[in-house]
């Protein structure tokens, strides 16, 4: 990458960590991402659902310029004075698995893309809650069909409740209270083995 170019990467990445921090008085390198137009919301809500394998493979970016991209926000985060927390992030699913966001999955890697760089304005109680609130699990999504005609695409049975799940649906013996949504829709049971797409 030419002198220029750096430069020019650096002023964008600089200006969407900007607006990230002052919203919400932290900033992640998926914050940078999308703020410089390398990573769409829609990609991003279907890595969090865990319908893409890894974070990188929907970045509009070769490895060469991400790398590039995260050395200069981390240098950037550094220099502000951030202070940097380790977080977690899980999928949507039932499962809860941890998402992935290198093709390596290099433990380095993955640490570098989970901290989130917080103000040091803050207070350390603040700091606390941020992290805890960005670590937090998503919430699941539970629907009760309005007709008992659907049946599992797993087993072939029916229930009460519907579980949205990676991606589509399953019947749930349990009573969840939460939404979330994924694309596209199987409907599956928790008797179900294996999943079976219509």
């Amino acid at each position: 990458m030419t002198p220029q170019n750096r430069r020019k990467l650096a002023g964008r990445i600089i200006k969407a960590a900007e607006a990230a921090l002052a919203a919400k008085n932290y900033v992640s390198p998926v914050d940078v991402l999308v703020g410089i137009g390398w990573l769409d919301p829609a990609s991003l809500k279907r890595w969090q659902q865990g319908q893409v394998a890894y974070l990188e493979r929907v970045v509009q970016a070769n490895l060469s310029r991400i790398s590039e991209a995260m050395k200069l926000f981390r240098s950037w985060a550094t220099a502000k004075g951030l202070v940097p927390k380790e977080t977690h992030y899980i999928a949507r699913t039932p499962r809860r698995q941890t998402l992935c966001f290198s093709k390596s999955g290099n433990p380095t890697i993955e640490q570098l893309y989970r901290t989130h760089w917080l103000s040091g304005e803050l207070s350390e109680r603040k700091r606390q809650r941020l992290a805890e609130k960005a670590s937090r699990a998503p919430e699941l999504v539970v629907i009760h069909p309005l007709n008992s005609l659907w049946t599992c695409r797993r087993c072939g049975g029916t229930g009460d409740l519907l579980v949205m799940e990676n991606p589509g649906q399953r019947a749930c013996d349990a009573s969840v209270s939460t939404i979330l949504n994924s694309y596209p829709p199987e409907m599956h049971c928790s008797r179900a083995g294996q999943r079976r797409k219509a």
